[in-house]
């Protein structure tokens, strides 16, 4: 292997999948080598603005399982009827093409931190010198008894989306008047706070479009407030009168067994029957953030808030969903925000560039009927031990309709932002 001419070289490191299979010693002789893990909000933007404002003084490697990516956020208005499927699905082509950046297309393993190696479900090895890790999360089955991953194909979770998000729409479409939909909720910490209140509103839009205005979207909360609840509430009444009902813990005193065959959900108030279950399950980081041994007892990762760097590993960064960001909530606008700072240190670790004083934003937008959207968001700074909120804002009760509309619009043009901003 020592006696490769500098073409020979240039031929291997040249074709991604070959570069996969060499011997970490020969690819250290590169680029400073960054591999991300996972393709959303975080993973995607970090890896874009690592590549871009390196100039190609790193090689950056994202990983992801999937050819293209479906956005959770904005998928509850497919939901609706206001967006198609096709409108928030992406390519990673820009990625690549633009930034140099190789996209592989599988799903990684394990982490071995010691070594600073990812290992893929076929095998192969990528070496690395920073990690970022940004899995999102995965689904606590067993934290709604009688609930499971097999059962999601008939009672649908669609809190990580694709497939879930086209079965649920499929099925609010099989609908009949006066039939009912029960949503369950999670507990916190969760992604997208105020996510299933506003699936709810859309689920309610639609049916109200198709004139079903006697079936009615019961939501069972293990949580005794949620996020703009006022807000959220005020606008059920104005544009769904009795088709959206809301019980938290002490009306029905508990969630129970949900049978999903039978259609019910067991509580101690009663039970619930709907023709469409939405089981939303606890949620913790995705899984090969615990198999990398970077959670805690939450089942999240702890991080440095001034860096986003893993409190357990000075090599690896973790953002978004996954993180415990402390006063900042789950949505991609905060995994955006995050992986800017991350890639920021990332590029002082390896390149020497300057690194600035970290500042976080977010903001979260909530649909509840045309024209009628509702936000809450936040500037964040690195506060004692945690990101903190420095400045706040959430929608009041009577706005006027003009303040609304504007919401919307502002929601659209950030998700056409955001995007660009993902994938380039």
């Amino acid at each position: 292997m020592t006696g490769l001419t500098r073409r020979q070289l240039g031929l291997f490191t040249g074709a991604s999948a070959l570069a996969l299979t060499l011997p970490t010693y020969l690819r250290a002789q590169g680029k400073p080598r960054v591999v991300v893990i996972g393709g959303g909000a975080g993973g995607a933007t970090a890896a874009r603005y690592i590549a871009k404002d390196s100039d190609g003084a790193i090689d950056v490697t994202l990983i992801e399982n999937s050819d293209v990516y479906t956005t959770c956020f904005y998928s509850n208005l497919y939901v609706g009827g206001f967006r198609t499927f096709e409108s928030i699905t992406h390519s990673y082509d820009g990625l690549q093409s633009n930034y140099g950046i190789t996209k592989v297309t599988g799903m990684a393993v394990s982490v071995d931190r010691d070594a600073k190696t990812v290992t893929m479900a076929d095998g192969a090895s990528i070496a690395y010198d920073r990690l970022v890790v940004a899995p999102g999360i995965d689904l606590i089955w067993d934290s709604v008894e009688g609930y499971s991953e097999e059962l999601s194909e008939a009672a649908p979770h669609a809190w990580q989306a694709g497939p879930q998000t086209q079965i649920l729409k499929a099925r609010l479409d099989e609908i009949e008047n006066g039939q009912q939909i029960l949503i369950v909720a999670p507990p916190n910490p969760y992604r997208c706070p105020p996510g299933p209140y506003e699936r709810a509103s859309m689920m309610a839009h639609a049916l109200k479009t198709k004139g079903l205005t006697d079936s009615k979207v019961i939501i069972l909360d293990p949580k005794d407030k949620f996020s703009k609840q006022g807000v959220f509430q005020e606008g059920w009444e104005k544009h769904y009168p009795g088709m959206i009902e809301w019980y938290g813990p002490d009306v029905h005193g508990g969630i129970g067994a949900v049978d999903v065959g039978a259609g019910v959900v067991e509580t101690d108030l009663d039970t619930f029957k709907g023709a469409l279950l939405n089981i939303i399950p606890a949620q913790k980081a995705g899984g090969i953030a615990v198999s990398a041994g970077l959670t805690d007892d939450s089942g999240y990762c702890p991080i440095d808030a001034a860096s986003m760097r893993s409190t357990l590993d000075d090599a690896v960064f973790v953002i978004g969903d996954a993180s415990i960001a402390g006063d900042m909530p789950k949505s991609a606008f905060s995994a955006n925000s995050q992986a800017k700072v991350a890639a920021m240190a990332i590029r002082s670790d390896l390149t020497g560039s300057k690194l600035f004083p970290a500042r976080y934003a977010n903001t979260c937008w909530s649909l509840i009927d045309t024209d009628d959207s509702i936000k809450v968001g936040a500037q964040y700074e690195p506060g004692e031990g945690k990101i903190a909120s420095t400045h706040g804002f959430v929608s009041q009760m009577d706005e006027a309709d003009a303040v609304r509309k504007t919401n919307y619009e502002e929601s659209a043009g950030w998700y056409a932002g955001i995007t660009a901003d993902m994938f380039g």
